[in-house]
């Protein structure tokens, strides 16, 4: 493996990966598809055989090079292949997020004048695939519910093609549209340089070998699942097995019992719920207290996660709240947070490996990347895995880079002695109060988050006296009594605003009824609170005036 990701080793295409492997462990399973209560196993000559053939149907269509084709479609064995075929066929891949709204699915194929479409498991089809006009051509992945103009069986009935074909690695590999927490997704473009850069350096501190086993369920759209999973799985030869449905998650997870496991905040908080609904807190503590029988207990939650063999827990996209960090780390899941973005693959920095003393930093720089705080406070990093431009867009490029070639990352942060690196908060998500005074609201919030009965939160009050917290409460609070929950949330606001400065503090909580997702327009599709909707949205909500600390909401 040192020979792979040593500092001056060669950066190797995908494809270049798939041909050692097809060769090397060609009848060795690679991919596993549960569907209908069956998995189906694909090995490492097949996958590259049905890249083959989707190569061959690409090119009978006679696109100009670099052609722009889309995948949209929730994660499965044949977004791999789809994407390893595109590759071969010398054009572009461009993914749409399977939550993606009618107004984003038509925004990216027009904006990248995208020429085939490929169509699989969706979050509302019905609506999603009248959003694709009938111009875009469409192949169907094989799943109910995805109707096309080709079928994927008769799409691959056809011959493979003969020559195993290798990109020039500054050509563009694909087109990220990032997921729109801040406004119309942009196209972000990285070369397979870029991105392959990020993929094969990740081996050494992830240490992922042929030997581990991932699981592919959170969006192949978003650039952490691309690089960490399917790209990485290429470099390393690990399994991959995906995901049939949210319903059938916790057997999937169960089956594959990855040996690494990436996350998201919103899904460690349900993790955690989940526990704590089947052993409450007050129960777990004592019996953690209990030698021998702490370590049963343990092993028990682990396995019934489906992560007793897991031996590095990682969570992105978000900050994690260290209280969520911390009771994790008491039952031997010690998360690893890292963070990166689209613009630079996902390839920033990592709590690798997990140091107590580090809870709420999100590590420090991967070997090749640097990184250096502005003098406004902003995060800026510099590596070969940063983002070639915006596709059609020459001035934000421009913005987003400062002249000796750091990318702008919006986040503001501080670095401490030994390197590791601490996010303040979002540059773009700072308010000034009525009172001419800046909030930075990510602190707060996480403070708020330490409460178990806050599951979502947002701070804000641009041009109020004081700023508000809008929360979503967890499942355990609804079990519980209002009193109760109300109770501790006042003592939660009262311990939070004693160590804020005057023009910080919490005026209210305002208690929404009803959760924030995807679906109803409040969530990116990795699960980010779009703030500028939800303040939107929820204005008057905001900026009406309550007598009470704790204001129960009907909306």
């Amino acid at each position: 493996m040192s020979s792979l990701v040593s500092e001056n080793a060669r950066i190797q295409s995908p494809l270049e990966r798939l041909y050692h492997w097809e060769k090397t462990r060609g009848s060795e399973a690679y991919l596993s598809q549960p569907d209908k209560g069956t998995v189906r196993h694909y090995t490492w000559q097949q996958v590259a055989n049905l890249a083959r053939r989707v190569a061959n149907q690409i090119r009978q269509r006679n696109l100009a090079p670099g052609s722009r084709i889309a995948i949209f479609a929730k994660n499965c064995a044949e977004w791999f292949i789809t994407d390893l075929g595109i590759m071969m066929a010398g054009h572009v891949s461009v993914p749409i997020f399977a939550t993606a709204g009618e107004s984003t699915i038509k925004h990216v194929l027009e904006h990248a004048d995208v020429k085939l479409v490929f169509v699989g498991k969706l979050e509302k089809p019905k609506s999603q695939l009248a959003a694709i006009d009938e111009r875009f051509p469409t192949v169907s992945f094989p799943y109910p519910g995805t109707p096309s103009s080709i079928s994927w069986e008769s799409f691959v009935d056809c011959d493979p093609i003969d020559e195993s074909p290798l990109p020039d690695m500054q050509s563009t590999m694909t087109i990220i549209y990032t997921s729109g927490s801040t406004g119309v997704p942009k196209g972000v473009v990285h070369t397979y340089h870029s991105i392959c850069w990020a993929a094969q350096h990740c081996l050494e501190p992830l240490i992922t070998t042929k030997q581990d086993r991932l699981l592919s369920y959170l969006p192949l759209a978003h650039i952490t699942e691309r690089v960490l999973i399917e790209l990485a799985s290429l470099y390393s030869g690990s399994h991959v097995s995906f995901v049939e449905s949210l319903d059938t998650f916790q057997r999937d997870v169960q089956a594959c019992r990855p040996t690494l496991f990436v996350s998201v905040p919103r899904l460690w908080t349900k993790f955690q719920m989940g526990v704590l609904a089947k052993l409450p807190q007050k129960k777990l503590n004592t019996l953690l207290r209990i030698p021998i029988v702490n370590k049963l207990i343990i092993r028990k939650i682990k396995k019934g996660l489906g992560l007793d063999q897991t031996r590095l827990f990682a969570s992105g996209s978000a900050p994690l709240a260290p209280a969520t960090i911390e009771w994790f780390a008491k039952i031997d899941i010690p998360i690893c947070e890292g963070w990166g973005m689209t613009e630079n693959s996902a390839y920033g920095t990592a709590s690798v490996p997990f140091r107590h003393d580090k809870i709420g930093t999100i590590g420090k720089a991967y070997n090749g990347v640097t990184i250096r705080v502005s003098d406004d406070g902003e995060i800026q990093v510099k590596a070969p895995c940063n983002m070639k431009k915006y596709y059609l867009d020459e001035e934000k490029t421009q913005q987003v880079f400062t002249e000796d070639g750091f990318l702008r990352t919006g986040d503001k942060g501080i670095i401490d002695n030994d390197g590791y690196i601490k996010i303040t908060g979002r540059l773009k998500d700072i308010f000034k109060t009525a009172k001419g005074k800046y909030v930075t609201p990510a602190p707060i919030e996480a403070k708020l988050m330490e409460n178990a009965y806050v599951e979502q939160v947002c701070v804000t009050g641009n041009n109020l006296p004081q700023p508000v917290a809008l929360i979503v409460l967890s499942e355990e609070a609804k079990q519980s009594s209002p009193a109760e929950v109300d109770e501790s949330l006042a003592a939660t606001l009262k311990s939070v605003n004693r160590n804020l400065e005057s023009h910080q503090v919490i005026d209210h909580i305002l208690v929404m009824q009803n959760e924030w997702s995807i679906e109803n327009g409040l969530l990116t599709p990795t699960l980010k609170v779009k703030r500028h909707v939800l303040e939107s949205r929820f204005d008057a909500i905001i900026q009406a005036k309550y007598s009470s600390r704790i204001v129960r909401i009907e909306a």
